[in-house]
Protein backbone atom coordinates (compact mmCIF):
# COMPACT_ATOMS: atom_id res chain seq x y z
CA UNK A 1 0.00 0.00 0.00
CA UNK A 2 2.61 2.34 1.23
CA UNK A 3 4.76 1.66 -2.39
CA UNK A 4 1.60 2.12 -4.11
CA UNK A 5 1.22 5.88 -2.81
CA UNK A 6 4.83 6.38 -3.21
CA UNK A 7 4.58 5.96 -6.50
CA UNK A 8 1.48 8.27 -6.99
CA UNK A 9 3.22 10.83 -4.94
CA UNK A 10 6.15 10.47 -7.67
CA UNK A 11 3.50 10.93 -10.35
CA UNK A 12 1.83 14.05 -8.66
CA UNK A 13 4.34 15.20 -7.97
CA UNK A 14 5.79 14.75 -11.85
CA UNK A 15 2.91 16.30 -13.07
CA UNK A 16 2.70 19.39 -10.69
CA UNK A 17 6.23 20.24 -12.15
CA UNK A 18 5.39 19.71 -15.44
CA UNK A 19 2.55 22.08 -15.82
CA UNK A 20 3.52 24.35 -13.65
CA UNK A 21 0.21 23.67 -11.36
CA UNK A 22 0.20 23.86 -7.20
CA UNK A 23 -2.56 22.10 -6.86
CA UNK A 24 -0.87 19.02 -8.09
CA UNK A 25 2.40 19.43 -6.26
CA UNK A 26 0.37 20.44 -2.91
CA UNK A 27 -1.52 17.00 -3.66
CA UNK A 28 2.21 15.25 -3.88
CA UNK A 29 3.52 16.39 -1.17
CA UNK A 30 0.50 15.33 0.83
CA UNK A 31 0.94 11.68 -0.39
CA UNK A 32 4.63 11.10 -0.44
CA UNK A 33 4.37 12.50 3.41
CA UNK A 34 1.55 9.69 3.93
CA UNK A 35 3.25 7.24 2.14
CA UNK A 36 6.08 7.60 4.19
CA UNK A 37 4.74 7.46 7.18
CA UNK A 38 3.15 4.33 6.35
CA UNK A 39 6.39 2.88 5.80
CA UNK A 40 7.44 3.98 9.08
CA UNK A 41 4.27 2.04 10.60
CA UNK A 42 4.71 -0.68 9.26
CA UNK A 43 8.94 -0.70 9.90
CA UNK A 44 7.95 0.02 13.94
CA UNK A 45 5.37 -3.01 13.43
CA UNK A 46 7.95 -5.45 12.11
CA UNK A 47 10.83 -4.44 13.95
CA UNK A 48 10.25 -5.84 17.34
CA UNK A 49 7.66 -8.64 16.75
CA UNK A 50 8.21 -10.21 20.84
CA UNK A 51 7.85 -7.97 23.99
CA UNK A 52 9.85 -10.70 25.68
CA UNK A 53 11.04 -13.59 25.63
CA UNK A 54 8.31 -15.43 26.79
CA UNK A 55 5.90 -13.99 23.82
CA UNK A 56 8.86 -15.09 21.43
CA UNK A 57 8.37 -19.03 23.63
CA UNK A 58 4.74 -19.00 23.27
CA UNK A 59 4.73 -17.56 19.13
CA UNK A 60 7.19 -20.72 18.76
CA UNK A 61 5.26 -23.23 20.73
CA UNK A 62 2.45 -22.46 18.29
CA UNK A 63 4.57 -22.80 15.40
CA UNK A 64 6.08 -19.38 14.28
CA UNK A 65 9.78 -19.94 12.64
CA UNK A 66 10.43 -16.50 13.16
CA UNK A 67 10.25 -16.94 17.15
CA UNK A 68 12.35 -20.46 16.79
CA UNK A 69 15.05 -18.44 15.02
CA UNK A 70 14.64 -15.96 17.45
CA UNK A 71 15.31 -18.42 20.57
CA UNK A 72 17.60 -19.94 18.90
CA UNK A 73 20.06 -17.24 18.79
CA UNK A 74 19.12 -16.09 22.33
CA UNK A 75 20.59 -20.22 23.00
CA UNK A 76 23.68 -19.80 20.82
CA UNK A 77 24.87 -16.89 22.64
CA UNK A 78 24.17 -18.74 25.77
CA UNK A 79 25.84 -21.17 23.95
CA UNK A 80 23.70 -23.95 24.25
CA UNK A 81 23.84 -25.20 21.22
CA UNK A 82 21.81 -28.24 21.72
CA UNK A 83 18.81 -26.03 22.26
CA UNK A 84 19.45 -23.90 19.24
CA UNK A 85 20.01 -26.57 17.18
CA UNK A 86 16.59 -28.16 18.19
CA UNK A 87 15.17 -24.68 17.50
CA UNK A 88 16.37 -24.23 13.92
CA UNK A 89 15.93 -28.14 12.86
CA UNK A 90 12.17 -27.44 13.65
CA UNK A 91 11.74 -23.76 11.89
CA UNK A 92 13.91 -25.97 9.04
CA UNK A 93 10.82 -28.28 8.77
CA UNK A 94 8.01 -25.82 8.61
CA UNK A 95 10.58 -24.45 5.34
CA UNK A 96 12.09 -21.39 6.77
CA UNK A 97 15.27 -20.35 4.68
CA UNK A 98 16.68 -18.05 6.97
CA UNK A 99 16.87 -20.89 9.82
CA UNK A 100 18.88 -23.18 7.30
CA UNK A 101 21.12 -20.07 6.80
CA UNK A 102 21.26 -19.48 10.91
CA UNK A 103 21.55 -23.53 11.21
CA UNK A 104 24.62 -23.52 8.58
CA UNK A 105 26.58 -20.49 10.72
CA UNK A 106 25.79 -22.77 13.97
CA UNK A 107 27.40 -26.16 12.43
CA UNK A 108 30.04 -23.84 10.94
CA UNK A 109 30.86 -22.33 14.49
CA UNK A 110 30.65 -25.54 16.36
CA UNK A 111 31.94 -27.87 13.78
CA UNK A 112 33.61 -26.11 11.33
CA UNK A 113 32.95 -24.78 7.38
CA UNK A 114 32.86 -28.21 5.64
CA UNK A 115 30.64 -29.26 8.22
CA UNK A 116 28.11 -26.19 7.52
CA UNK A 117 28.16 -27.01 3.68
CA UNK A 118 24.85 -28.96 3.68
CA UNK A 119 22.80 -26.20 5.24
CA UNK A 120 24.53 -23.56 3.80
CA UNK A 121 23.55 -25.52 0.38
CA UNK A 122 20.33 -26.08 1.20
CA UNK A 123 19.82 -22.61 1.78
CA UNK A 124 21.25 -21.31 -0.86
CA UNK A 125 18.99 -23.95 -3.36
CA UNK A 126 15.93 -22.17 -1.57
CA UNK A 127 16.99 -18.95 -2.73
CA UNK A 128 19.62 -17.08 0.35
CA UNK A 129 20.87 -14.62 -0.96
CA UNK A 130 24.21 -14.35 1.04
CA UNK A 131 24.03 -18.33 0.99
CA UNK A 132 24.10 -18.49 -2.94
CA UNK A 133 27.06 -16.19 -2.97
CA UNK A 134 28.71 -19.02 -0.66
CA UNK A 135 28.88 -20.53 -3.69
CA UNK A 136 30.43 -18.54 -6.79
CA UNK A 137 33.36 -19.47 -8.12
CA UNK A 138 36.25 -18.47 -5.84
CA UNK A 139 34.10 -18.36 -3.04
CA UNK A 140 34.01 -20.41 0.27
CA UNK A 141 32.36 -23.62 -1.08
CA UNK A 142 33.55 -23.09 -5.14
CA UNK A 143 37.14 -22.20 -4.15
CA UNK A 144 38.28 -23.77 -8.06
CA UNK A 145 35.40 -22.89 -10.00
CA UNK A 146 34.25 -26.48 -10.03
CA UNK A 147 31.37 -26.75 -7.61
CA UNK A 148 28.21 -24.85 -8.40
CA UNK A 149 24.92 -25.03 -7.43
Amino acid sequence: MSFLLLLVAAVLSILGWINDNDALSTAGWVVWVIGILLLILRWRRNRRKFASVEHARAAAEAGDPRAMRALASIHKLGEDYAEAERLLRAAIVLGDVEAMWDMGRLVDLRDGLPEAEPWFRMAAEHGHFFAKRMFRAGHAFNMDGTSPL
